[in-house]
């Protein structure tokens, strides 16, 4: 069987991270901003994953199946503020969102 090195799947978490980043910042609306801190999240599962293979230890896969319930719980919690946010302001972009400032 094929093995990748390391490097790679750092690599590809790197640029899984950068794209959630910069998506992150440079986009306004609050649901694709959502989908990129979930990217984010899923190029650190990788990381976690890819050192746990490197170094034949599971420590890294308990630390993803934390990093996945913080998710589930984000997601929930992200998805019923933009909801809340659409009914008030008819509208999920970021930039309007003054209901939290309060």
């Amino acid at each position: 069987m094929l093995s990748l090195p390391l490097s790679w799947y750092l690599m590809l978490s790197a640029t899984l991270f950068v794209m959630g980043a910069l998506g992150l910042l440079l986009r306004r609306n609050a649901i694709v901003a959502f989908m990129c801190v979930e990217v984010m999240l899923n190029a650190v599962n990788l990381t976690f994953i890819a050192f746990s293979k490197y170094h034949q230890d599971y420590t890294g896969q308990v630390f993803v199946f934390m990093v996945i319930a913080v998710a589930a719980a984000e997601a929930g919690i992200g998805l019923a503020m933009i909801v809340n946010m659409f009914r008030h302001k008819h509208s999920v972009q970021v930039d309007e969102a003054t209901l939290l400032r309060h």
